[in-house]
C-alpha cells in the first residue's frame, strides 16, 4: 500500500509500505476513506517535533472495515466508522472517566511503530474501544462524509475547549485563534448556547467562516490592541470563556487578558514556544480558572454525532483545499504558508 511518511523537515513522502494486517485479535484493518492535515502535523514538518525517517503520520481519518480480528465484537467487513486521534481500549479506569487520551494501553498514530491515516489504509488496534460507527449511507454523501471527519480531532477539540471555558447558554466567549481548532471552537460555543462569541483573528477568509459558524464579533488587532479591542465590547469586563487554540505564549497571554473576573480558559493550542504567558499571581487575584489540554475526543462523538449528521452542526467548511494522496506533500506546504487553512485528503 501507499502512505505518507517523513524523513526531515519538509521532506514528506508517499511511498509504498508494508501492507497493515492484523497483529491482535482486538485489531481491525480500515481502508482510508477521508483523511486530513492538523496543524499540529506542522510542528513535526517543520522540524520542531522530532521524527524518526520514514515514519508515518497523519492522525485524522475515517473508512471502511475490510478485517476485524476474532475478538472485535462492535464491527465487522464493511463497517464505515471514524477513528479518533488516540487509540484506547474502552475498558481502564481512564477511559470508563471520559479521558481516553490517559489509557495506558492507547497511543497517537504515526508514532514509532504504528500507522498514520494519511494512507490508503490502517491497522487500528483496540478497535472496540476506539472506533465509532457511523451510517453505511454516509459514504455515498460527499459533504457530510467531509463533516464527519472532524469528529476525528477538531470538532471534539473545539468541544473540550468550550466545555475548559465553562460556556454556557448567554454566556459572552472569546476565541483566540482562527485556525480550523478555533473556528470549531466558535462552532461548540453556538452549540453550547452562547449568547455573543467574539472571533481574534486577522486573516478575512477564516473570519467570515467563523461569522458563519456563529461569530457575532471580528477582533483583528494582536497584542495590546486586541486586549483593548475585547475590553471594549464586552464594556471593560472582558469575556466570561475564553478558549486558547494557538499555544504560544502570547496567545495564552492575551487569552488571560481578556478574561472577564471569576472567567475561565479552555485551552487546547499545542504549547510551543520558551514561555507559557501565564502569570499565576494575576489569575489568582483575578479568580481565572485554566482548563484543557489534549482533547479526548472519543469520549464526545457520540454526543456530536447526532447533531453532525442531522446537519444542525456542520464543520466541514474548515476543509478548504483538497489533494488526493500524492498531493499531501503539497498541502502540508500549502497550510506552512497558509495559503490553505485545513486540507482534505482523499486517498
Amino acid at each position: 500500500m501507499r502512505a505518507t511518511t517523513i524523513h526531515a523537515p519538509f521532506d514528506l513522502r508517499v511511498e509504498d509500505v508494508p501492507d497493515p494486517v492484523i497483529k491482535e485479535p482486538t485489531d481491525v484493518v480500515l481502508r482510508v476513506l477521508r483523511a486530513c492535515i492538523c496543524g499540529s502535523d506542522l510542528w513535526a514538518y517543520r522540524g520542531e517535533s522530532a521524527r524518526q525517517p520514514g515514519q508515518r503520520i497523519g492522525h485524522e481519518f475515517l473508512g471502511i472495515v475490510e478485517a476485524a480480528g476474532a475478538d472485535v465484537t462492535g464491527f465487522a467487513a464493511g463497517d464505515l466508522v471514524v477513528a479518533p486521534f488516540v487509540w484506547s481500549d474502552g475498558t481502564c479506569d481512564y477511559c470508563r472517566e471520559g479521558l481516553h487520551t490517559s489509557c495506558p494501553s492507547g497511543g497517537f498514530w504515526g508514532s514509532v511503530g504504528s500507522d498514520g491515516g494519511q494512507g490508503e489504509a490502517v491497522r487500528v488496534p483496540h478497535a472496540d474501544g476506539t472506533l465509532v460507527k457511523l451510517p453505511a449511507d454516509a459514504a455515498s454523501d460527499d459533504r457530510l462524509l467531509t463533516a464527519l471527519l472532524a469528529l476525528s480531532d477538531v470538532l471534539g477539540t473545539g468541544h473540550h475547549a468550550a466545555l475548559g471555558a465553562g460556556v454556557r447558554k448567554g454566556s459572552t466567549v472569546a476565541v483566540v485563534g482562527d485556525g480550523a481548532v478555533g473556528l470549531c471552537g466558535v462552532l461548540a460555543a453556538r452549540r453550547l448556547g452562547a449568547e455573543r462569541i467574539i472571533a481574534l483573528g486577522r486573516h478575512t477568509a477564516r473570519t467570515d467562516i467563523a461569522r458563519t459558524f456563529g461569530a457575532t464579533d471580528v477582533v483583528a488587532e494582536r497584542g495590546e490592541a486586541a486586549e483593548a479591542a475585547v475590553r471594549e465590547l464586552t464594556g471593560g469586563q472582558g469575556a466570561h470563556a475564553v478558549i486558547e487554540a494557538v499555544g504560544t505564549e502570547q496567545s495564552m497571554r492575551t487569552a488571560v487578558n481578556i478574561t472577564r473576573d471569576g472567567g475561565a480558559i479552555g485551552y487546547v493550542g499545542v504549547p510551543h514556544g520558551s514561555g507559557t504567558g501565564l502569570d499565576l499571581s494575576v489569575m489568582f487575584d483575578r479568580n481565572i480558572s485554566l482548563r484543557g489540554g489534549v482533547a479526548p475526543v472519543r469520549a464526545y462523538i457520540p454526543e456530536l454525532l447526532p447533531d453532525v449528521l442531522s446537519g444542525a452542526v456542520d464543520p466541514s467548511p474548515v476543509f478548504d483545499m483538497t489533494v488526493g494522496l500524492d498531493g499531501v506533500p503539497d498541502g502540508y506546504k500549502a497550510m506552512d504558508e497558509r495559503t490553505a487553512l485545513k486540507v482534505l485528503v482523499k486517498p
